[in-house]
């Protein structure tokens, strides 16, 4: 009998001040963003206006809801310039495209990186 992935993001340990890292896992819903990730970048913006997002879809993340994905859009769309790097962790194709097609209309390096440069995501979105 296998356990079944808990749905929702999990904030990584170890990083602090403008670096936000989280995973997500399961099925995302606009509840997720409502009550985790909108709250944790409105306040890390309000503390160090730029930040640094590092976001991972390994393995246990399943889907996101219509409703997480406006979100989504809504949540970057409103913080547009807000971002100093993001790093996006995936080995799901279409994710790795609507990235690579919107990164150039935000103000801030994007680096799109498969799951197993995990490390390197972790370095770049670290560094000075």
């Amino acid at each position: 009998m296998t356990t079944p992935t808990k749905s929702g993001f999990d904030i990584l340990p170890g990083y602090d001040g403008a670096v936000i890292a989280i995973s997500a896992k399961g099925h995302i819903t606009a509840d997720d963003y409502e009550k985790t990730l909108t709250p944790l970048v409105e306040e890390r913006i309000a503390s160090f206006g730029k930040i640094r997002f590092l976001y991972i879809l390994g393995p246990e993340f399943q889907s996101f809801s219509a409703g997480a994905a406006f979100d989504d859009a809504r949540l970057g769309l409103s913080h547009l310039g807000d971002f100093e790097r993001i790093a996006v962790v995936t080995d799901i194709d279409w994710i790795s495209w609507g990235m690579r097609l919107f990164a150039p209309l935000i103000p801030a390096p994007v680096r799109v990186l498969p799951v197993d440069a995990i490390e390197d995501a972790k370095a770049w979105i670290s560094a000075d």
